[in-house]
């Protein structure tokens, strides 16, 4: 059953490969953003995955890489804005 578990990070690793590719070419930084959105995510399902053959930390580790990727995205979001909409300091007018 481990072998099925490191064979599916595998395909997951080509996956953060392919990523990779996408957050160094862009072409606009949405689409940055959403290919390290998706390597964070395939991160998380790796640790996931090989967490059973190591050491039961990597699924802390799993967990901080999901709430980084989290909030990166919140922090790309509000950058990419101009008026920083979503946020809850802004008084509206």
């Amino acid at each position: 059953m481990i072998e099925a578990y490191f064979f599916a990070a595998t395909v997951l690793l080509m996956t953060v490969a392919v990523c990779l590719v996408r957050v160094l070419r862009g072409p606009t930084r949405a689409d940055r953003m959403m290919g390290a959105q998706l390597a964070a995510t395939a991160g998380v399902a790796i640790l996931a995955l090989i967490s059973p053959a190591g050491s039961p930390a990597m699924l802390d580790v799993a967990l901080v890489l999901a709430l980084l990727g989290a909030f990166a995205a919140v922090a790309f979001v509000k950058a990419a804005t101009i008026d920083g909409a979503g946020d809850p300091e802004e008084e509206s007018q």
